[in-house]
C-alpha cells in the first residue's frame, strides 16, 4: 500500500505548497469491515427474534394463550419482529459498536454490545408498559438474551477472523508513523510489537534531526518539523507522538492543525504504560488536558463478588472434574512410584506461604534432580520446566497438555489461598531476589490462571511474565476475569482437538 502524489488535500496557509496523502486511501480496509460486521449482526438478531416468535407461537404464527400477554394481533408480530430488528442495528451503531477504535479490540467492544441491547431491552419494556401494549413475555425473554449470546458470539469470531488476517498481512492494519526521540520511538515500537493482533503497523518514525544513527528501530522517514511530508510519503493513517524532550505543546497543536480533514488519526501516546483505560479519566483545566490515574483496587464491593464467584465456580468444577481426578490419580499410581499429590511451598497474598496442590507429573525427587541445560542457560526465564524435561512421567506429560496436573488447585481456592485468575505464585526467595516489581504481585491472591498463562507460558521470559501479572493486580476487572477463564478453557479445547 503505497501513497499517491496525485491524491492530495488542499495544503493550509501555513504549509503552502507541501500536501499529504488522504489517509482514507488506506483504511478502506475499515470500511469493509464495518459493512461485513453489520450484515453479520442483521443476520443474527433477526435469527434471534425468528427464533423467538417460533418458539412462541409455532411455524404458523398462531396464537397459543401461554403467558395471558396474547391482546396484540399475532399478525403484528410480523411488524414486531421487523421493528424489533432495525431497532436493534440502530442502537448497535447509537453505541459506536462499529467503531474503527474499538472493532476487534474486545472488552470495550463487546461491552457496547451488551449495553446497546440491554438499553433497547428497557426501552421495549417502558414502551410497552406505558402504551399498555401486551406483548408476549416468553417472546421478549427469548428475542434478547438469544440475540446478546448469538452477538456476542459473532464479534468473537469476527475478531478471530481479523486477528488471522493482521497475521497473514498488514492489509488489514494501520500503518503508523511514530514521532519523538529514538529512544521513546523503540519504547512504543516495542510495546505495540507486543500485540500484532490490535493493528498497529509501524511504517517509520521521525525523529529529531530526521537521522536515525542506528538509534531507531524502525525506518527514519523524517524530522520532528516535517511529520507532514513523512506522513505523504509512508501512506501512513496515524501518526502516533511519544513522550519526548523535542514534542512541545506548540509541535503538537501545530501537528493537529497540519493533519487536520487529512483522514489521518493522531494519537498521544504518554509516558505512562501498563494502566487499563477504566483507571484513567480525562479532564480539562485551562486548555490543559489532564490524565487521572485512579488508584488500583485491593478490596471493596467487586472483590466480594470475585470472593464469591471463586469458591461457587471452583465448588462446580471440582464436581464436574472428579471422574477426571480419579481416573488421573489411578493412573499416576500405577504408572510409577511415589503420591499422588505434589505439594510445594509458594507465596500468597500479602507474603502469606502456603501449600498448592498439583497431582504428580514428574518423577519422585525431581527438585533435587539438575534442569535440562537450556533452562539453566536462560537466566531470564520463567521458572517452569521445558516441555521434554526427561523427568517428567509419560503420564505426567499427557497431564500438564490438558492442564488436568492443576486440577487440585481448585482446592486450594475453596482454602482461600489462591483464585480462579491472578498472577502467578512465587516460590519463596523470588521476592527477595526480584526485588519491589515482583512484590507487588503478592498485592493479591495467585491464580490457577492468568495472563501469564493465556499469553503463552512456556514462551515468556521472566521480565514479560513479571509485566503482565503486574497489568492483572493493578488493573484487575470481573470482566477480564472471565475473558481469562474463556481464553484458558479455548487453549484446553485447542490443545485437545490438536490431539
Amino acid at each position: 500500500m503505497t501513497s499517491s502524489a496525485d491524491s492530495v488535500l488542499r495544503p493550509s496557509a501555513a504549509n503552502a505548497g507541501t500536501t499529504i496523502a488522504d489517509g482514507s486511501r488506506h483504511t478502506q480496509w475499515l470500511g469493509r469491515l464495518a459493512r461485513r460486521l453489520f450484515i453479520l449482526d442483521l443476520v443474527l438478531v433477526s435469527l434471534a427474534v425468528f427464533v423467538a416468535a417460533v418458539f412462541r407461537f409455532g411455524r404458523g404464527l398462531r396464537a397459543v394463550p401461554v403467558d395471558g400477554a396474547d391482546r396484540l394481533p399475532v399478525t403484528s408480530y410480523v411488524s414486531l419482529c421487523l421493528l424489533l430488528v432495525c431497532a436493534w442495528l440502530v442502537m448497535l451503531y447509537a453505541a459506536r459498536t462499529y467503531d474503527s477504535r474499538v472493532i476487534g479490540i474486545g472488552a470495550d467492544e463487546y461491552k457496547r454490545v451488551v449495553r446497546s441491547s440491554l438499553w433497547l431491552w428497557a426501552a421495549v419494556a417502558i414502551i410497552c408498559y406505558g402504551g399498555r401494549i401486551e406483548v408476549a413475555r416468553t417472546f421478549t425473554a427469548i428475542a434478547f438474551p438469544l440475540g446478546m449470546v448469538l452477538l456476542l458470539t459473532g464479534r468473537w469470531a469476527a475478531r478471530k477472523a481479523l486477528h488471522r488476517a493482521r497475521t497473514a498481512s498488514h492489509d488489514w492494519s494501520h500503518r503508523v508513523l511514530v514521532v519523538g526521540g529514538g529512544k521513546e520511538v523503540n519504547e512504543l515500537v516495542a510495546e505495540l510489537a507486543r500485540e500484532p493482533y490490535a493493528g498497529l503497523h509501524v511504517v517509520g518514525a521521525c525523529v529529531p534531526g530526521g537521522r536515525s544513527d542506528g538509534a531507531a528501530s524502525v525506518p527514519v522517514v523524517g524530522s520532528l518539523s516535517n511529520v507532514r511530508q513523512a506522513v505523504a510519503r509512508t501512506g501512513a493513517d496515524t501518526v502516533a507522538v511519544t513522550a519526548s524532550p523535542g514534542v512541545s505543546a506548540s509541535m503538537l497543536k501545530q501537528l493537529g492543525w497540519e493533519l487536520e480533514g487529512a483522514g489521518v488519526h493522531l494519537v498521544v501516546a504518554p509516558a505512562l504504560t501498563d494502566v487499563a483505560g477504566p483507571r484513567i479519566h480525562v479532564r480539562p483545566v485551562s486548555g490543559l488536558s489532564l490524565l487521572y490515574v485512579e488508584q488500583p483496587e485491593f478490596s471493596g464491593p467487586s472483590r466480594a463478588i470475585k470472593w464469591v464467584f471463586d469458591r461457587l465456580l471452583a465448588l462446580a468444577a471440582l464436581v464436574i472434574a472428579s471422574p477426571f481426578l480419579l481416573v488421573s490419580a489411578l493412573l499416576i499410581k500405577v504408572s510409577s512410584r511415589g503420591p499422588v499429590i505434589f505439594r510445594q511451598a509458594r507465596i500468597g497474598r500479602n507474603g502469606h506461604i502456603f501449600t498448592v496442590y498439583k497431582l504428580r507429573s514428574m518423577v519422585v525427587g525431581a527438585e533435587e534432580q539438575p534442569v535440562d541445560d537450556l533452562q539453566r542457560n536462560r537466566a531470564d526465564a520463567v521458572p517452569y520446566t521445558d516441555r521434554d524435561d526427561p523427568r517428567i512421567t509419560p503420564v505426567g506429560r499427557w497431564l500438564r497438555r490438558f492442564g488436568l496436573d492443576e486440577l487440585p488447585q481448585l482446592f486450594n481456592v475453596l482454602l482461600g489461598d489462591m483464585s480462579l485468575v491472578g498472577p502467578r505464585a512465587p516460590l519463596p526467595g523470588e521476592i527477595e531476589e526480584h526485588g519491589r516489581s515482583a512484590a507487588r504481585r503478592v498485592k493479591v491472591k495467585p491464580g490457577i490462571t492468568g495472563l501469564w498463562k493465556v499469553s503463552g507460558r512456556a514462551d515468556l521470559s521472566w521480565e514479560d511474565s513479571v509485566r503482565l501479572d503486574l497489568y492483572y493486580v493493578e488493573n484487575w476487572s470481573f470482566a477480564g476475569d472471565i475473558q481469562i477463564l474463556w481464553k484458558t478453557a479455548h487453549t484446553v479445547a485447542v490443545r485437545r482437538s490438536a490431539g
